[in-house]
């Protein structure tokens, strides 16, 4: 981090600011912003995003930390998973109370998950049902993270997974 200019000790409020920095920048005409970190006199910059109101910035990270950003700042969250940072089934309705606590709605703030090879195998039996119960959850979006390999050894399991694919309910992605 240092070496990129970034004090570990505010790092988030430098995120923080650069991500209300480049709203203003994507969304005003004569933009400006005023922060501690990122400070700078009104500018013009085109061309503007096509996304509108802009494009949705996407806060990554474990809960509850990365989660009160996301409610903060976010539109949407990149929830960390796995056994290291607890059961998703239980702090993701967490992060759906403070985003109504903060007057959020769930739609503005969707979340993803990532789920990797290791856990893709606790749930090989039965990876609709898994899916399903993500989906009740609340999750918008699962990105499914395969380990690299051979064509033949990695296109059985891209198949397989493109069949869970469906329409305006849960997005499943590879990576």
């Amino acid at each position: 981090m240092r070496n990129h200019g970034t004090a570990f000790g505010t790092r988030h409020q430098l995120v923080q600011e650069r991500v209300e920095a480049m709203r203003a920048i994507w969304t005003q005409n004569k933009a400006e912003y005023h922060g501690t970190f990122v400070d700078f006199g009104p500018m013009i910059a085109n061309p503007k995003p096509v996304q509108k109101p802009h494009p949705p910035v996407i806060i990554g990270g474990a809960y509850p930390y990365a989660a009160r950003r996301a409610v903060q700042y976010g539109d949407g969250w990149y929830a960390l998973t796995g056994t290291k940072y607890g059961d998703e089934f239980a702090f993701i309705p967490k992060f759906q109370e403070m985003l109504a606590s903060a007057g959020r709605d769930r739609a503005a703030c969707p979340i993803t998950i990532c789920l990797y090879p290791e856990e893709l195998d606790a749930f090989a039996p039965d990876q609709v049902g898994a899916l399903e119960r993500y989906e009740e959850t609340g999750v918008s979006r699962c990105i499914v993270g395969l380990n690299p390999d051979k064509r033949d050894a990695i296109l059985p399991s891209l198949d397989r997974w493109a069949g869970f694919i469906r329409g305006p309910g849960m997005e499943i992605a590879s990576r």
